[in-house]
This record gives structure tokens, sequence and C-alpha cells, in this order.
């Protein structure tokens, strides 16, 4: 009956003793009818003793069909959940699938047992850049982004048989310029962040918005976070943010577990344990020394090029966040003044190179962001109800939560990258790049001209 209603043409040919068409699927098989009329392969194994008939001459099947669905899945669940080789060798014992690789990975891909234990997450197009990045704004460290790193050991002197104890990185970096500033903080506290942000501020100047995690990874990969993390979130209500507000400063905060919603400061991170480990190989330091190193890395972070400084091609100095800073790299010294000017007019001069510098920023480095390195394709948004699996790196995939989405978040465009989901141990808001959809479809079996 199957073989009826896909293969009717190549059924009539064979009873004809005529010749198959050579855009038929089954012209490569030579097929032929056997005394209950069912339509076989008629291979090159007939010599072969050590074969039974059936795998001789093998029953053909078509590609798309449910009957086909259930021969898969029968063969994949007796060689418990193998791959797309076994399953097929298997099947390949009694029926011949036309195309048998495509149609057996296109099952397999549905197999929600095999999906738990190589799950894939989801994807969607890259959004636009906010709007503090592409927006040149009145001075450097207006907008900020702030992560933490560490935790490093330091001595409390350099004399023999002091004991060592944890210190972190605050790293503060301009939205806009990439500028970074980086303070050494000895705790974990509440209070210990206000005091890093407090000095931030008496070196930068008052920043307007704070960007930042809001999970975990805000405060780093350190052991200690876990007994800190609690008692942080909650003391953002009753202390932080009354501080901040009293101040002007409007706090961000990203979707907990989503790096990559702050790429900006993650990859400063990483630039900053780059230079510690590989220069200072993270030796015991005191506390001074520390804050030595980091001011070396931080001028050596601000001097990065980010683009040719003028179209002049005899000029070969580029632009780096150090000219938002003070008008030149940090690395560089000083060249001497060939004129002696008043003050008024080294000041013109002065904000001159500074609109100059953010004319530049305008016109070259924000072509560079233009491009999207990664998601560059719109898929179908998540929907309420969905079951999705939870990516946990602290687990292996098999235990990772199973949630049902019961909210969604679409941004500008009105594509879906944040969701919040129910667990059976509660709710949760995570980011698209966490979340791994269950391949569970209503209506498993595609039509052919979607398979095309």
């Amino acid at each position: 009956m199957v073989q009826k209603e896909a293969f009717s043409q190549e059924i009539s040919r064979v009873l004809a003793r005529k010749s198959l068409s050579r855009h038929s699927a089954l012209s490569a098989l030579c097929p032929f009818l056997d005394d209950f009329g069912i339509l076989r392969l008629k291979g090159r194994l007939k010599n072969a003793q050590q074969l039974s008939q059936a795998q001789k001459n093998p029953i053909i099947i078509p590609k798309v069909h449910h009957f086909t669905d259930l021969v898969i899945k029968n063969a994949h669940l007796n060689t418990l959940h193998g791959g797309t080789e076994l399953t097929l060798a298997t099947i390949r014992h009694t029926f011949w699938i036309v195309n048998g690789k495509q149609a057996v990975k296109r099952i397999l891909r549905q197999c929600v047992q095999c999906f738990k234990h190589r799950p894939k997450p989801a994807s969607q197009l890259m959004g636009d850049l906010p709007l503090h990045r592409v927006n040149p704004p009145g001075r450097a460290f207006e907008a900020t982004g702030v992560d933490y790193t560490g935790a490093f050991y330091l001595k409390a002197s350099r004399f023999r048989g002091h004991h060592t104890y944890k210190a972190y990185i605050a790293v503060f970096i301009c939205l806009a310029t990439k500028a970074i500033h980086l303070e050494a903080v000895t705790g974990l506290s509440t209070q210990h962040f206000l005091w890093a942000l407090q000095c931030f501020i008496g070196r930068r100047g008052l920043c307007k918005h704070l960007y930042s995690d809001g999970g975990t990874n805000f405060i780093g990969a350190d052991n200690s976070l876990r007994i800190w993390q609690k008692e942080f979130r909650n003391s953002i209500d009753t202390d932080i943010a009354p501080t901040l507000t009293a101040r002007g400063i409007q706090w961000h905060f990203n979707p907990p577990h989503s790096p990559n919603f702050g790429g900006l400061w993650e990859a400063n991170v990483k630039a900053v344990k780059t230079h510690l480990y590989r220069s200072f190989k993270l030796t015991a330091m005191t506390y001074e020394e520390l804050s030595t190193v980091l001011t070396q890395i931080e001028s050596c972070l601000n001097s990065r090029p980010l683009c040719p400084l003028s179209a002049d091609p005899n000029d070969l100095s580029p632009l780096t966040p150090g000219h938002f800073l003070i008008g030149g790299p940090l690395l560089v010294p000083p060249e001497p003044s060939l004129s002696d000017k008043s003050i008024n007019a080294r000041f013109v001069d002065g904000q001159r190179l500074l609109r100059q510098f953010w004319h530049r920023w305008s016109a070259d480095w924000l072509s560079h962001l233009q491009a999207r390195p990664k998601w560059r394709q719109e898929r179908t948004n998540l929907q309420i109800d969905d079951l999705v699996v939870i990516k946990d790196d602290r687990l292996p995939p098999n235990e990772w939560k199973m949630a049902r989405i019961i909210d969604l978040h679409p941004g500008e465009d009105g594509l879906v990258r944040v969701a919040s989901l129910k667990t059976v141990s509660g709710t949760y808001k995570r980011s698209l790049s966490k979340l791994c959809p269950l391949p569970i479809s209503t209506n498993p079996t595609p039509k052919p001209e979607e398979v095309q």
C-alpha cells in the first residue's frame, strides 16, 4: 500500500517491462516485483552467501511517509538510540529507504531522549547595538559597563609569615569609546562595590548610566560568589539603588546568565586576565603592587587602536580610547610644544581636537560595528507554552532542567531574545542562548515539498 502511494508510476512501468525514467528516484536501484507484488531492490550482492535474501533484495520504501518514520523509530529504539549509520545499517537488513541517510537524520533530530544528551541552544538574529554605544556622549564614561573578575591572592605585607587574602578586580568600561578603568577590590560585599564605584567616579567623573550583568557572572566565577550572591541582590534595593539614585545614576541589568548581552565588558575582562597572566604570572603581590599593575594594564588597554586617526594615508597614528581621556595614547610620550600660546588658545585647540576625535569616531569607528559576526539569520520566535531545556554549564546535559515558557520579552524589532520560564523549582528569566527548544512538533512528518 505504501509503495502504491509513493511509486505508482514506477510500478506500472515495471509491470509493463519498460525502463524507468532517468529522473526517477528509483532509476539507480533497478527495482523488480517479487511474487507478492512488492517492489524490491535488485542489487549486486546476489552471490553473497552470508547474506539473507531480504538483505540482498530489500523492500524499497519512500523517504517521506508515516510508515517510513515508524520503521526508522523502531530501528532507532532497537539499537538503543543508535546514531545515523547504525540505525540505517539495521534498517537495510529489511528495507531500503530512498535517500535513507537524510530520512534517518530527520527522525533522529526529533528524538527527545537523544536531544537531551546533545541539546542545541536556540539562536536569533543579532540585535541592534544599544543607544549609548552608537551615539557620542558629552564625555567618556557617561555610560559605563561594570563587571568583576578574580579572585587573586594578595600578601598582607612583604614580611615572612604574613597570610594571604583574596582580591578582585572591578572593570569599568565606557560603552562608547571602550576606555577602561580598573579598581582593585578586596571583598564582594555591597560596601566594597560602593567604595570601588566611588573611586571610579572620583577619577573619571559621574556617570549617568551603569550597565552590568544581573546574574552570577556579575561578581565572577569565584566559589565565594554563592555566599555573597543572595546578599548582594537583596542589598541592591536597600543600599545600592538609593545611593546611585541620589547621584542621578541609572542602573541597567542584563538578563541573568546572559554574558552575550554584556560582550563588551566580558571581552575586556578577558584582555585584563591575558595581560595579568602573561606578564606578571599571578604571583602573590601586595595591594600596592596589584594597584600599580592594574594601572599599567589600564594604560595598555586604553592605547589600543580603534581606527585611523585621519584619512591621510601618510598619517600612521590611530585613534585610541586614550584620545578621549587625555588627547592621545597613554603610552606615547608627549610632543614638545612648538609655539607659546595663551591658555585660552590652547583650550580652544584642545576642544577642536576633541571634536575631531568624535568626528573620526562617528565616521570610521561606528562603521566597524555594522556587521553581525554571528547570529545572522532571523529565526522563528519561541512561543508561550513551548518546552525547553535550560542550559547550565555546571551540570552535564542530561541533568539540565526542563522548563515551559510562560512569558516572552521581544525587542524593539519584535524578535524574542529573552523569555521567562517556569520549572519545578520556580520561575526564571533567561536569554535565548541558554534555551534549547525540545524537538516536539504536532506534525512530525513534513510534506514532500517542505523536505525538498
